[in-house]
């Protein structure tokens, strides 16, 4: 069985929606490949940087956006002896929306993909995982190999984007390594409730006695994480459970009466947080973005934000070429270089700051010597947390939608 499109796209995370979102609304046919039969997983990426919400703005699906449960955070902070520091305070920043807005990725990823359904070029293919590439008889990337519930069979389109994450089939598949930038650190994410007398805590991560806990307000529940070395979850595992919440009530005391609802190992949830990126994100018929192309820690949330930044600048850089591709011109696999191009040196400077975050707040914190001095310069410098909050609200790089819209009943807008 055989199948065809103009872009098939692998990968149905915020990378691969949105721009199966973007493409579409121009007249792209594209085709969405999402290997699970639901969005719904936990402790996936889901905060939304102003960045990303001016982009849902000019895509007109702010108010949507806003309609979602959700939360509005304007402030990072790191508890250290008992004080809090703000690093960022995004209300600083001359932006629409000065604030981070927490949603579950799911809901996000509902939103975009509901949207693009309105646009009679775009399909979105559950419960069908992409195998690896198919070439035509020079070599070129002409499609894909997946399986779904109808089996085996290919999608045949003038460009593949792989948008399959950091373990992507596909870039394994075509051959491409990444190199590793950083080194691996180990999160490890739980759920504690949440209680109304609770503290405001916003997003904030809280060092002492060599270890670093996270919490995020997640209105009804607090969001966990446990920060360690590699080979963090076989430490918790031998040194047991009731380790774990004595370490847990001493760093988040507000916590500690509800400590014991870590009953199980089961209950948590381990990440490697690895760092790496590919030299080249592309060969002729095939483009890497969001994680496939460079894999980020959780530090300052830059992971989704840049996955739809990436998209933007896909979008605004092929749809042309695309839509003349359609129509029987042969495509311009050039084009592909002008998307690394593009993106490569925001992608290099956000993985440059987390490992210095790394180096010099999470390491120094981890390894027990003491305090990191590093969180008490933004308390000390006001420029320092002026800078890192455009730096995380905004990325170094930050896109608009410049393609024109074709309104499904054919006119444009």
């Amino acid at each position: 069985m055989t199948e065809k499109t103009t872009v098939c796209i692998a990968g149905g995370g915020p990378a691969g929606a949105v721009l199966g979102l973007l493409l579409a609304r121009s007249g792209v046919d594209v085709v969405v490949l999402e290997k699970h039969a639901d969005f719904r997983r936990d402790f996936r990426g889901d905060t939304v940087h102003p960045a990303t919400l001016q982009i849902l703005d000019e895509l007109g699906l702010i108010e949507k956006f806003h309609a979602l449960p959700h939360q509005k955070v304007s402030t990072i902070g790191v508890v250290q002896e008992g004080r809090r520091i703000d690093i960022a305070d995004f209300r600083r920043l001359k932006v629409r929306y000065p604030y981070m807005a927490f949603v579950p990725q799911w809901d996000f990823l509902d939103l975009i993909t509901a949207e693009a359904k309105r646009y009679p070029g775009f399909r979105l293919l559950m419960n069908t995982e992409a195998l690896g590439v198919v070439r035509d008889e020079g070599g070129r990337v002409a499609g894909l190999r997946v399986r779904g519930p109808q089996g085996e069979r290919q999608i045949r389109s003038t460009l593949v984007v792989a948008a399959d994450g950091r373990h992507s089939v596909i870039r394994r598949d075509a051959g491409f390594v990444p190199t590793l930038i950083g080194r691996s650190l180990d999160v490890i994410f739980f759920k504690i409730s949440r209680r109304d007398t609770d503290p405001d805590e916003g997003i904030c991560v809280r060092i002492g006695n060599g270890k670093i806990f996270g919490a995020t307000d997640r209105r009804t529940y607090w969001q966990m994480s446990y920060e360690t070395s590699t080979g963090g979850m076989e430490k918790v595992r031998g040194e047991g459970l009731d380790k774990f919440r004595a370490d847990l009530s001493e760093l988040v005391p507000f916590l500690a009466d509800r400590a014991h609802e870590v009953s199980s190992l089961d209950q948590l949830s381990s990440l490697e947080a690895r760092i790496d990126r590919l030299e080249r994100w592309h060969e002729p018929g095939l483009l890497f973005i969001g994680d496939a192309a460079h894999a980020m820690s959780p530090v300052a949330g830059f992971g989704v934000n840049l996955a739809v930044q990436d998209a933007v600048a896909t979008s605004n850089i092929l749809t042309a070429e695309l839509l003349r591709a359609q129509e029987g011109r042969i495509f311009d696999d050039e084009l592909l270089a002008r998307v690394r191009r593009r993106r490569k040196r925001a992608v290099a400077l956000s993985q440059g700051l987390q490992r210095a975050t790394q180096k010099f707040g999470i390491d120094e914190a981890l390894d027990g010597s003491g305090q990191p001095p590093a969180p008490k310069v933004f308390e000390k410098l006001g420029v320092a947390q002026w800078l890192m909050s455009r730096v995380i609200g905004l990325g170094f790089r930050p896109e608009h939608v410049r393609t024109q819209e074709k309104a499904p009943e054919g006119t444009v807008r």
